[in-house]
């Protein structure tokens, strides 16, 4: 009761990064409340779960396991979330925004009346004040996430109803081990009490998944180019860079929409959120959606020409120049001191 519930995303037995991601955010929340962590598994040949999940300091892991389960389907898996929040009444329920959780999120949401906050960047527990009727709401969940297009950052809270639930894009939050010899409890539910046959209506007849090829996420090192860079042809000046210091090639949104890059290499609110030793960003300005999703490199080098770039308040250093005239002497001075 009132406790911390994730669910868990599974391909081929492993748990997904970005729940793992949750559980170690939600492991913090817990501590924060004073409640236990549970994490949901449902699918197909689970039994290799638990030993995954309980170092990130699950208390409780509830097992579904039936072959009909695995792959996803909206039907079964909302109904199983529904009925057992409905049972367990979590005062938090939180899942990747991936496919899976935008297609799962707002199914449960909607019928627990619960309400979602989708895509949010941070997650904090606080108070909120209802001026107009004289209440306070204590260790509120403050779903955080960029509005308006990205101009606020807005603060949403959820006083009256359970659970509070959120959606998080994968990368967002750190995942780090709680404990390598924490062990929870495991419950195993049976799928008859949970979802109706008719809820089998829809079978996978035939799957085809095609892993990306680009890996920016897992890079220590990433070279970003925004609109600033001009053209798709100067974006090879940036992979000229990048092959020579074993980099990986991003973009800000606005150059993947003017065609400059590809979208599987876009960084942002409505990318992918990265946090390599090294950011370089060249010819981005720094709107609030791209910051989102590299605030956290622990080092940033912004190369602009606009001095009053947005993206030089948070790096750590800035060239003012044109990326054309910058980036071949990084690489020339690069390759003439490593040797």
């Amino acid at each position: 009761m009132n406790n911390i519930a994730v669910y868990l995303e599974i391909e081929e037995g492993i748990v997904a990064d970005v729940s793992l991601e949750l559980l170690t955010k939600g492991r913090s929340l817990a501590h924060q409340l004073k409640c236990k962590l549970e994490a949901i598994a449902i699918g197909s040949g689970l039994n290799n779960i638990a030993p995954q999940v309980f170092p990130y300091g699950v208390d409780i892991l509830f097992l579904v396991d039936d072959k009909r389960l695995y792959p996803y389907t909206s039907m079964p898996h909302t109904s199983v979330l529904v009925k057992l929040f409905s049972e367990e009444k979590p005062q938090i329920a939180l899942m990747g925004a991936t496919s899976i959780g935008r297609d799962l999120g707002p199914r449960v949401s909607s019928a627990l009346f619960s309400g979602l906050t989708a895509d949010c960047t941070s997650l904090e527990i606080g108070d909120y004040e209802e001026k107009k009727e004289g209440k306070v709401f204590k260790n509120l969940l403050y779903q955080i996430r960029p509005a308006f297009g990205g101009n606020i950052v807005a603060t949403i809270v959820n006083p009256e109803h359970r659970p509070q639930m959120a959606t998080v894009r994968e990368g967002v939050m750190k995942k780090e081990v709680f404990d390598k010899n924490h062990k929870g409890e495991i419950k195993k539910l049976d799928v008859k009490n949970y979802v109706p046959d008719t809820d089998f209506v829809v079978k996978v007849i035939e799957r085809h998944m095609e892993k990306s090829k680009v890996n920016i996420k897992g890079s220590p090192i990433v070279i970003s180019g925004g609109y600033g860079m001009g053209s798709r042809e100067n974006f090879d000046l940036l992979f000229n860079f990048a092959s020579v210091i074993g980099a990986e090639v991003g973009a800000s949104r606005a150059a993947v929409d003017a065609g400059f890059a590809d979208h599987e290499r876009q960084i942002g609110q409505t990318g992918v959120t990265v946090r390599p030793k090294l950011y370089i960003a060249c010819g981005i300005s720094g709107q609030i959606q791209h910051i989102a999703g590299m605030q956290e490199s622990s080092m940033i080098i912004a190369i602009n020409n606009d001095p009053l770039a947005p993206i030089n308040a948070i790096a750590d250093y800035v060239i003012t120049g044109n990326v054309e005239e910058v980036i071949p002497k990084m690489i020339k001075y690069y390759k003439k001191n490593s040797k």
